[in-house]
Parts: structure tokens; C-alpha cells; sequence
């Protein structure tokens, strides 16, 4: 028929004839790297900035010329409730210089006060200042971090819809490129704060960049790269740029020794991002999508004179009639998701288990002051499990699935977060505090993905959207939990141990998607979810067709 071309050619074959995996890629996955380190500074760069020694008492200045055993044993009174045997927040109320004057000990009849002049803080522990420390952010205090930290993801939700459209409408190096700087004006900005109000407005617009300031390139990389390397891609740049800016992270705050230095040294960098437009490409999909096709196939050739592999001009020329004679389908509402019982009930479960993992991930992040053990060793040891994590995943993902992947890292996760709750402070609670990490960095890969393929094709970015949203709001209640810490100290773990266990649970409803298509109609998705079963494993499905297959064979030849 005329008008119609040969063949049908989609984007996917266009781009696997440019070279699925070579120099080009090999570029852009190194180019963007820096945009993973700098979501590493957004979201982690608090924790330093905020963290305060959980060893402090009152500040006396009358006791300033004596050491601060002498000051403490002298003026603080003792606490058997405190895990330090004696008060974080109050002291005697005594004329200090009449009792140096006259040698007078102090007992249990004077009476006591709340700290008057600040606090001293044990500087083995944490030993650069800190807002938290420079204004006194504990005992009745103590949960502003939680709050600025719980505003800064309030800042990612208004950031994720605001910088989602820019992508949508101008693109994803605009909207990588102005990300980037909303977080490096708002680390800046950040030194100028003077108290919580003023922290944590900084904090909301730092929170606006989050994740947008890498995912943006992060989106851009993975199409242009062929369906065959996606897994890997998905992956390997988290285990490589973001454990590695993670591990560092620590070190470059010791070396700042000064939090607002450090604010400093993690969002300047994020500048770099306006370098973007010129050395790396835009996005050919979202060129499609707006109907540039000339720009969006120019830049396969270009893809294919690098890797050596030239696109056919016949194939160039039926891609463009295939694009131009498809049918445009009108975009379904994410609504449409809700309105089905089975996709409901399956998406409602992908949310859950998605905030479930997120939330474990940080609160385990941010109990590492608890363990009873050096603070930035610590954190970089728990930050290393993402490569190998990572690398597991990218290795084995395809082959064990989703659903048992998922299951079986939040149960490990569970038993080992309980445990970190009852071992003990020191090396113990650390070795159990990695191992859950471990665990649940695959949990929360995995459900990245998975929410992406348990949705049918029209509503997939909506919805993968949704899912994001669901983990921030996730994220910002888990300061809250590590805040019970100041009760009970093993309350938080035992919190996010439970949840994992509720996140393994709604895993088991979640139909497997591991070596499946990924649903194109919501007929798809809902037969996809009727004839899943519990044990659906990729490998074993995979020996079952195979074995399937041989038996037809044979009974082939034999007729």
C-alpha cells in the first residue's frame, strides 16, 4: 500500500543498529556520573551538617579554666537513666565562683536547672561544629533536625512535579541543568541560616533538587542505550558514582571541619551542571515526542559514527515512514489504575513496598549515631554495601526475579535491623547495621524497577511518578522514627525492622515481571497479574519452556 513502509522499524531497532553498547554509551556513562555524586550531597550532606555528639552536658562558662571531666563531675548532676550515667540537659544551680572560692562538692540536695549557657559536646565523636551544636539543637531542641530533614522532602515533592515538567516540556538537560543549580543556590544560601525557620526554608529548596539533579541524566543515558543493557545501566552507575560519592562524603566533611564549609564544598560543584547542554546530547525519545524527528535520528547517526557501526539509510528511511504513519493513542488517565480492581490492588501494593524499603534505607542512614561507634567509619562502611548490592543485582536480577529478590532482602533486612536493636553498641550493632543495609539497597533497587513494569505502557511515567512521590513522603516520616531513639534506643530499628517485614509482604502480591514484556494495555497488566504465580521464578520458568519445548520436538520426530 503506498504511503506505508516495508516493514515497521521502532526506535529500539534503530538504535540497537548504531551499536547497543559502545563508545557513545561508554561517553555518556561517564559524562554523568558527577550528576549521581552531586544527589549523593543533596540528600546525605544534612546528616553532617545536623549531626550532634550524643554526649554533651551543660556549659558552665564560671568552669571554663578546669577540664571538662572536672567541669562535668563538678556542676552535672548524675542521671542512671542516661546512657552516659549522667544529664545531657540540666545542671546545678549554684554560684560557681563562691564554690571554686570555697572548695564545696556538690550533692544530691542543690537544686537543679536547665542548661543556662549552651552545652559542651564530646569532640571524639563529632568533632566540627554543626548547626546543631552552634545552636543548641538538643534536649527540648532535639528534634529539629527530624523537622528540617522532613521539610527537605516536603521541598522534593514540589520539586518532582515542577522539574518533571520542565522535562516534559523543554527537555531533560533544562531540567537536569536547573535542578542542579536549585540545589547549589540552596547550599550557599544554607550558611546564612541563623535557626530552624530560616535552615529549613533552605532545606525545602535543597529538597527541590533531590533526585531530579541525577535522574534527569539518569533518564537520558538509559535511552540511549539498546533493551539489552538496560538492566545494566539501571544499575552499574548507582554502584560505581553514587557509592563512591557516598563514601567519600564523610572524609570531605572532616576535612571542611566546618559545617558551613561543607555546605559550601557539596553544592558549588552542582554548578558544573551548566556545562551540560554543551557536552552532552538531548534525549532522542523526547525529541520524538515532539515530533523533532530529523534532530532525534541525526543523533543516532552520530551514535553510529562513533561506535563504528553506520546506521543503513534504509533503515533510517523506514524508521520515519514507520513514525510517521503510527497511530498517535490518546494518553489514559494514571486515574485508570484506580479504577481497576486488579491494578489497584497490585499498585497500591507497589507503593507500599516501595515506602516500606525507602523508608528502612534511611532510618538506617541516620541511626548510625546510635551504634556506638565512629560516626564517619561507620557511615562509609554501611554506604559501601551499595556496590556490591548493586552488582548482585545487575548479576542476578533477571535470573531470580523481582518478587523473590524483594522478599528475600527485606526478611534478611528484618532479622538483622531486629538484631542491630539488641546486640549492643560497637562493632556488633555495625556488622549488623551493614548486613541490613545490604539488604535493603536491593530492596529499594529492585522496586524502582519493578514499579516501572507492573504498569501498562500509557500510564507508566504517571505512575512511576506516583510510586517516587509515595517514597518521599515515606522518607519524611523516618526522621521521626530515629527521633524515638531519644526514648528508647532500640525502638527505631525494631520500627524499621517491622516495616520491612510489611514490605515483604506486599512484595508477595506483586506479580513477577523478570523476563516477561513489559504490559502494553491494561488488558496486559491484568492478565499479567491473573496468571502470576507465588513461586514464579525466571530460571525455573525458563528450564520448564526449554524442557517444554524439547519434549514437542522429540515428539515431532517421532511422528
Amino acid at each position: 500500500m503506498e504511503g506505508k513502509p516495508e516493514r515497521v522499524v521502532d526506535y529500539d531497532e534503530l538504535l540497537s543498529s548504531a551499536g547497543k553498547f559502545g563508545k557513545y554509551q561508554l561517553y555518556l556513562f561517564f559524562i554523568t556520573g558527577p550528576f549521581y555524586i552531586f544527589d549523593v550531597f543533596a540528600y546525605f550532606s544534612q546528616l553532617f551538617m545536623t549531626e550532634v555528639s550524643p554526649n554533651h552536658w551543660c556549659w558552665i562558662p564560671e568552669l571554663e579554666n578546669l577540664t571538662a571531666v572536672e567541669r562535668r563531675t563538678l556542676a552535672i548532676p548524675s542521671d542512671p537513666n542516661s546512657r552516659f550515667g549522667y544529664s545531657q540537659c540540666s545542671t546545678y544551680n549554684a554560684n560557681w565562683t563562691e564554690v571554686l572560692s570555697t572548695g564545696q562538692y556538690p550533692n544530691t540536695s542543690w537544686a537543679v536547672q536547665e542548661c543556662q549557657y549552651g552545652w559542651e559536646f564530646n569532640k571524639t565523636e563529632i568533632p566540627y561544629p554543626t548547626i546543631s551544636s552552634e545552636l543548641g539543637w538538643v534536649c527540648d531542641k532535639n528534634s529539629y533536625q527530624a523537622t528540617a530533614q522532613s521539610i527537605f522532602f516536603l521541598g522534593s515533592i514540589v520539586g518532582g512535579f515542577i522539574i518533571g515538567w520542565i522535562a516534559d516540556k523543554y527537555g531533560r538537560l533544562p531540567a537536569a541543568t536547573i535542578s542542579n543549580m536549585i540545589g547549589c543556590v540552596a547550599g550557599v544560601i544554607s550558611i546564612f541560616a541563623n535557626d530552624i525557620i530560616q535552615f529549613s526554608i533552605c532545606r525545602f529548596i535543597m529538597g527541590m533538587c533531590y533526585d531530579n539533579c541525577m535522574m534527569m541524566t539518569y533518564l537520558l543515558v538509559l535511552e540511549y542505550v539498546a533493551p539489552k543493557y538496560r538492566t545494566v545501566i539501571t544499575n552499574l552507575p548507582f554502584a560505581i558514582f553514587f557509592t563512591f560519592g557516598a563514601m567519600i562524603l564523610p572524609w570531605i566533611a572532616l576535612a571542611c571541619n566546618d559545617w558551613k564549609i561543607l555546605s559550601l564544598a557539596t553544592s558549588v560543584p552542582m554548578a558544573l551542571a551548566l556545562l551540560a547542554p554543551f557536552i552532552i546530547p538531548e534525549s532522542p525519545r523526547w525529541l520524538l515526542s515532539k515530533n523533532r524527528v530529523d534532530e532525534a535520528v541525526q543523533k543516532v547517526v552520530n551514535i553510529g559514527k562513533v561506535n563504528g557501526v553506520p546506521v543503513p539509510v534504509k533503515l533510517v528511511e523506514e524508521f520515519k515512514e514507520s513514525f510517521k504513519n503510527q497511530r498517535n493513542e490518546e494518553s489514559t488517565s494514571s486515574l485508570e489504575i484506580f479504577r481497576r480492581p486488579l491494578t489497584r490492588k497490585v499498585f497500591i501494593c507497589v507503593c507500599l513496598e516501595y515506602m516500606c524499603c525507602v523508608i528502612v534505607f534511611d532510618a538506617l542512614l541516620r541511626s548510625i549515631g546510635a551504634l556506638g561507634f565512629d560516626f564517619f567509619l561507620s557511615f562509609t562502611l554501611i554506604s559501601f554495601t551499595e556496590f556490591p548490592s548493586l552488582i548482585l543485582i545487575t548479576l542476578t536480577l533477571d535470573i531470580i526475579g523481582r518478587k523473590w529478590m524483594s522478599i528475600t532482602s527485606l526478611a534478611i533486612c528484618a532479622v538483622f535491623c531486629i538484631l542491630t536493636a539488641f546486640v549492643g553498641e560497637g562493632l556488633p550493632s555495625v556488622i549488623c547495621a551493614i548486613i541490613a543495609r545490604f539488604a535493603v539497597n536491593i530492596s529499594v533497587s529492585v522496586g524502582m524497577q519493578w514499579c516501572a513494569e507492573v504498569v501498562p505502557t500509557s500510564v507508566r511515567g504517571s505512575a512511576a511518578s506516583i510510586v517516587h512521590i509515595c517514597g518521599y513522603l515515606a522518607t519524611g516520616i523516618s526522621p521521626y522514627i530515629v527521633y524515638l531513639g531519644n526514648f528508647f534506643i532500640w525502638l527505631p530499628l525494631l520500627i524499621v525492622g517491622l516495616l520491612s517485614i510489611i514490605g515483604a509482604l506486599c512484595a508477595c502480591v506483586i506479580p513477577e515481571t523478570g523476563g516477561k514484556e513489559m504490559p502494553q494495555t491494561f488488558a496486559d497488566a491484568e492478565n499479567m497479574i491473573l496468571n502470576q504465580k507465588f513461586f514464579d521464578i525466571p530460571c525455573l520458568e525458563k528450564k520448564k519452556e526449554k524442557h517444554v519445548a524439547g519434549e514437542h520436538n522429540n515428539s515431532f520426530e517421532l511422528n
